[in-house]
């Protein structure tokens, strides 16, 4: 499955010659000629969801409404699609087509349309960058916005060994939180943040550090699978911390104002369009995990602003040592 940043857009969004031109062409001419008797008939020039019926009831929907309910009997088969019959004078002109949301979906039916790069959909929250600054909290009109504390790896600690600003996090202690990224086949980046309507993954598992022996750390870990132990080189520093993470869909109106309020880069509209819906309003509040993006998602802007806060505490470092090596010559020359 191909992952596209959903602020960079849809490859089909780039502005290019082909996508500029080509393709409107091309789209516009196969209109035209299926209107034309006999070579309307060719198949390169049809679509493959015209004159097809889509099944309109799935195994929740029946246990809900019930099989005797008058939306199955609409035909024999469970399904609808009236208006993609074609016109028995002429078959090969085809009638528009409604998608039968949510049992299809737009861009599964023709790759050539995409929701575009700037539309509001959900609210991403990165939790690494986030400083529960309560900025997005205040600019929310509609009050659907709540603060949660979540365990999560700081932003300083994100950096790998060997990278630029590596060193300028937290350290691994006795009674801390420590961080174990995950070994897994399926990579973050490969998560469909559109069309999951999930939890995104998680990246670490997260437990206490209760001994810490030479290179080797004692951790118990959070999942309840025990006591282990872990080279301390793998393990990166973590902390609960407060975040903002727990939204209202049913009271958010999508207007962009906390991403636009947020100082550190923290909140994104994303491009989820469906998948927040439900038949109450519990089902309408989302937890702080499916908020959630994962930083591997908009590296960039995270990068940005790891460079940003190492760069400060590289500062305040420097000073520190400079005001130790002060006081050092003071109390020697004394």
């Amino acid at each position: 499955m191909e992952h596209y940043d959903f602020r960079s857009g849809h490859p089909h969004a780039q502005p290019n010659f082909r996508n500029l031109v080509i393709r409107p062409m091309w789209i516009t001419l196969k209109t035209a000629l299926r209107t034309i008797p006999l070579i309307g008939r060719l198949p390169f020039l049809h679509n493959d969801y015209h004159n097809k019926r889509v099944i309109m009831t799935d195994g929740f929907t029946e246990q809900r409404i019930g099989s005797d309910h008058v939306s199955t009997k609409w035909t024999d088969s469970g399904s609808y699609a009236a208006d993609r019959e074609a016109s028995e004078v002429m078959p090969f002109v085809e009638r528009p087509v409604t998608v039968m949301y949510p049992y299809e979906r737009l861009e599964d039916l023709e790759p050539w349309l995409f929701v575009p790069g700037e539309y509001n959909g959900r609210i991403g929250i990165i939790w690494e960058t986030c400083t529960a600054c309560k900025a997005c909290v205040k600019a929310c009109p509609n009050d659907c916005l709540h603060m949660t504390t979540e365990t999560r790896v700081n932003v300083l600690d994100t950096a790998s060994k060997g990278d630029e600003w590596h060193g300028y996090g937290g350290e691994i202690e006795v009674g801390g939180l420590a961080a174990l990224p995950r070994q897994e086949t399926t990579e973050p980046t490969e998560f469909d943040l559109v069309h999951a309507h999930s939890a995104a993954p998680q990246e670490y598992d997260f437990g206490e550090v209760i001994d810490l022996t030479g290179s080797t750390a004692t951790v118990k870990w959070n999942d309840g699978s025990g006591v282990g132990d872990v080279q301390i080189t793998d393990l990166k520093p973590a902390e609960q911390d407060i975040v903002s993470g727990r939204i209202d869909i049913g009271r958010c109106m999508f207007c962009g104002l906390c991403a636009e309020a947020c100082p550190f880069e923290s909140f994104f509209m994303t491009n989820e369009y469906d998948g927040m819906s439900g038949y109450t309003r519990q089902d309408l509040w989302f937890d702080a995990d499916r908020t959630r993006v994962l930083p591997s998602v908009h590296k960039e802007r995270v990068d940005m602003e790891l460079e940003k806060r190492a760069k400060k505490e590289k500062t305040k470092r420097e000073k520190k040592a400079a005001k130790a090596a002060k006081a050092a010559e003071a109390s020697s020359g004394a």
